[in-house]
């Protein structure tokens, strides 16, 4: 490979690396029905966007082993621009539900929305961890 392409390749993988969602990192949730929350990473998955439980967390602070912990919470989510993310779902451990959900950015926080037959329900904003 001559010099050329392989700085061709070399500064398209870093634009790749450096373009990374803003959304992407650790969230914090609010408490769910039982004042439990949790920890969500949100990485990419194939061209969407998944948050995975990676702790959670009595209503006192005190980090618990969980069934949940590993299991997908965010899935599907595209970032529709301007902060603003959808056409994905997000599932409810506390009500075992999946929601159709919205999701807006703003610096570090992020404010979830989901519907399921009409009926919606606020996720609350979580904030990030890292």
């Amino acid at each position: 490979m001559n010099s050329f392409l392989r700085a061709v390749v070399v500064l398209l993988a870093s634009a790749t690396l450096a373009s990374a969602d803003p959304i992407e990192g650790v969230w914090k949730t609010i408490a769910d029905d039982n004042g439990d929350f949790g920890y969500i990473k949100i990485a990419p998955c194939r061209d969407r966007l998944c948050g995975e439980l990676v702790k959670a967390f009595r209503a006192d602070g005190k980090e618990v082993a969980s069934s949940n912990v590993g299991k997908l919470i965010v899935y599907d989510m595209q970032n529709l621009g301007g902060g603003t993310y959808g056409n994905g779902k997000v599932w409810s451990p506390d009500r075992n539900r999946d929601y159709n959900s919205k999701m807006v950015l703003s610096g570090n926080t992020l404010t979830v929305r989901g519907c399921i037959f009409g009926v919606c329900r606020d996720g609350g904003t979580w904030t990030k961890v890292k």
